[in-house]
């Protein structure tokens, strides 16, 4: 906990980084990263690897094609692997540390030591079965999976050159390393949640910039232009995204039939109109955690000071799906699970909705139980199947569809927020979305 007290002084110390927003400069994220893969590497770990029964884990990687898994274990001055890069985890079951071993030319950071001398043993291939032999693992988990691309990183000249290399009686002990990855993936640390609200507030703050009377000018603006906006401001701030954001609109028009929409069918830009409502949907990546966020925004016409009472109910029913969905998180439910219950209940209320919420941490779409797809309401098989743990973060992405009687068409509440499960309930980063914001700006929408 020092740790996490000296780099939140630290963020404070530099709120007038970056045009106010706390961000920290490249070497003090650099300290941070690597302070985080330390601390993942001596608890969650070791804990995965038992929770998975595995022994030994290897993650395999050539330069520039790297296993999702193994960029997560590298040092933050390594921005790739290099040539090839071999790292081997082992942990005798009485053992409580984790051996960390780098068949490279190179210690792998601090944590993972070189294991290999090509003057001694020039084939890095037999250095590794040697590595191997020596230790005697029960399992061997590589990274294969038919459910998770996050797990499925070993391409197939490294697999096919294991295989030719590693004797018979080591080819049995190969096993799929899904469950190990997932978990490694998907879990945080205390660390790391106590920034990861600092990461939404940076995501809100953009977000609220973004839709209001500093960008858009109602008549002028059009959509393209608030999204490249976004695209140049994160990159001012110097954060990155991990997909190109959207805005689009939905209004009133009985010739806007934005309600038909589908997510692979994006709408063309669009000049932005008092009465217009915005929908904006954007991520950014700051020391390598991710976020994913979908919020509301209305132009208030001339003779307006908010907005209208039909809208603000309409919200409440995306807020109420909200409430529906993250109820249903129970530790050791499926994806599939939650989403049926979900579903049930969502019905019982007589709402129509669609649920596609998905994990979030290193990637975007990150690895863990899939609840819900826009294109499937009904089970995913593979990762929908996924249990649900302790300790893990999503984005409660949705939409409540909504007639509304002054539009004579529906009007789709999407909305998506990030929240931690800390086993017992769902707790939003930063809050949620529960008022529109307005342009021009008339008051703060964010509340617990």
């Amino acid at each position: 906990m020092k740790f996490v007290y000296v780099f939140l002084l630290a963020l404070f110390s530099l709120s007038t980084f970056a045009q106010d927003f706390a961000i920290l400069p490249q070497k003090k994220q650099s300290e941070v990263i690597d302070q985080w893969l330390g601390e993942r590497l001596e608890t969650v770990l070791p804990e995965m690897m038992d929770r998975a029964d595995i022994d030994m884990w290897l993650v395999i990687s050539r330069e520039y094609n790297e296993d999702p898994v193994i960029k997560t274990l590298l040092p933050s001055t390594w921005l790739a692997a290099r040539r090839r890069t071999i790292l081997v985890m082992y942990k005798p079951n009485s053992g409580k540390e984790v051996e960390k071993l780098a068949v490279a030319r190179y210690n792998v950071g601090e944590h993972f030591k070189k294991a290999w001398d090509p003057e001694t043993q020039p084939d890095q291939w037999k250095r590794l079965v040697e590595l191997i032999k020596e230790r005697n693992p029960k399992k061997i988990g590589i990274n294969i999976s038919d459910d998770f691309g996050h797990a499925d990183g070993l391409n197939h000249t490294e697999y096919e050159l294991l295989l030719e290399y590693l004797p018979k009686s080591l080819q049995k002990k190969l096993t799929s390393a899904e469950e190990l990855a997932v978990g490694w993936l998907e879990t945080r640390t205390p660390s790391e949640m106590a920034t990861y609200k600092h990461i939404q507030s940076l995501a809100h703050d953009i977000i609220q910039e973004g839709l209001s009377e500093k960008v858009i000018t109602p008549g002028v603006t059009s959509t393209t232009d608030v999204v490249w906006w976004y695209r140049d401001r994160i990159k001012e701030l110097g954060l990155e995204t991990w997909f190109h954001p959207t805005v689009d609109i939905q209004r009133a028009s009985n010739e806007s039939k934005e309600h038909l929409r589908t997510f692979d069918n994006n709408p063309d830009p669009e000049v932005i109109m008092p009465g217009d409502v915005l929908h904006m949907d954007f991520g950014i990546t700051y020391l390598r955690l991710n976020t994913d966020t979908q919020e509301l925004a209305y132009v208030l016409k001339p003779d307006e000071k908010e907005v209208p009472q039909y809208l603000v109910d309409a919200l409440a029913v995306g807020n109420r799906l909200q409430d529906i969905l993250t109820t249903n998180y129970k530790t050791g439910r499926t994806g599939n699970e939650i989403l049926r219950a979900a579903r049930a209940q969502m019905k019982a209320e007589d709402i129509n909705g669609t649920i596609y919420t998905h994990p979030m941490g290193y990637h975007g779409h990150a690895a863990g139980p899939t609840i819900g797809m826009w294109d499937n309401q009904g089970d995913t098989p593979g990762s929908g199947d996924y249990t649900l743990y302790p300790n893990t973060v999503y984005a409660i992405e949705l939409n409540a569809e909504v007639y509304l009687e002054e539009w004579q068409k529906p009007f789709r509440v999407m909305l998506e927020e990030d929240a931690y499960f800390d086993g017992e309930e769902v707790i939003y980063l930063n809050g949620r979305q529960k008022e529109f914001l307005t342009i021009p700006r008339q008051e703060s929408y964010l509340k617990d």
